[in-house]
């Protein structure tokens, strides 16, 4: 932080123009993830569970990936525009217990319900335990005593309890990180792993090698953060080089 704090790292761009956009430096991420992490600990997510997060492009999606790694718990991102079959089949192959979704997503002149979605995957997977749900298009939904809560009202106990500090946890080199599931088209969707060191160190070395990065550059990959392509190439690809990365909300 002493070194690329005030580095911008995240440039987020809406899906409408006239809404602003958003600029993140590390030391803002830093501890936005610190305190989303705290809130994964508050509803019960320990190191090894995993964690699904359908959500559209906004900076919280990132968050919410990094927050799961700094507690050494497995995130499994599925795309926005996926079914509720479609996650309910990732959800009972992972054994995901929790969930973090937006109420909706602006996605071009699209609106999609993700918490409808989800409610509708989760007819089928009574074991998830908490769905942490992000206030994004203000778009009514039904909110279900004891297993659904707001991103910012965990937030806000968050800040009461005095923001406190969450160390990274320790991980082994081959503890898994996340999985990312095979979009299906061939037959079953398969849960691809990958492991933290291997991934992170190589998603590092071909970020700043294929790309060519140079310090200061502000590097904008075009993919949605769920696919690989934007696990690696939005996320932990430029963030753990101390790039600034463009997040873009729209098509």
């Amino acid at each position: 932080l002493e070194k690329f704090g005030n580095t911008p790292a995240i440039i987020w761009e809406p899906n409408d123009p006239e809404e602003h956009h958003r600029v993140l430096t590390y030391r803002d991420l830093h501890a936005k993830v610190v305190q989303f992490a705290n809130v994964l600990k508050n509803n019960g997510v320990k190191k090894g569970d995993r964690v699904c997060i359908y959500m559209g492009m906004v900076p919280e999606l990132a968050i919410a990936v990094l927050s799961c790694a700094r507690i050494g718990a497995i995130h499994s991102v599925v795309f926005g525009g996926f079914s509720a079959q479609s996650i309910a089949d990732r959800l009972q192959d992972a054994k995901a217990e929790f969930i973090v979704t937006c109420d909706g997503a602006f996605r071009g002149n699209k609106e999609i319900p993700l918490k409808n979605v989800i409610d509708d995957a989760l007819v089928q997977c009574p074991f998830v335990k908490k769905v942490i749900v992000l206030t994004r298009t203000r778009t009514p939904i039904s909110m279900i005593k004891g297993r659904d809560v707001w991103w910012e009202d965990e937030i806000r106990k968050v800040e009461t309890q005095g923001n406190p500090d969450c160390p990274a946890e320790e991980m082994n080199a081959e503890d898994m990180l996340f999985i990312l599931y095979t979009s299906g088209s061939t037959g079953k969707p398969k849960g691809v792993v990958h492991t933290c060191g291997g991934y992170m160190v190589y998603t590092n070395y071909s970020f700043v090698n294929v790309f060519q990065y140079q310090p200061g550059d502000v590097h904008f990959c075009t993919a949605d953060i769920g696919w690989i392509t934007g696990h690696s190439y939005i996320v932990y690809g430029p963030l753990s080089a101390g790039a600034t990365t463009l997040l873009f909300e729209g098509i």
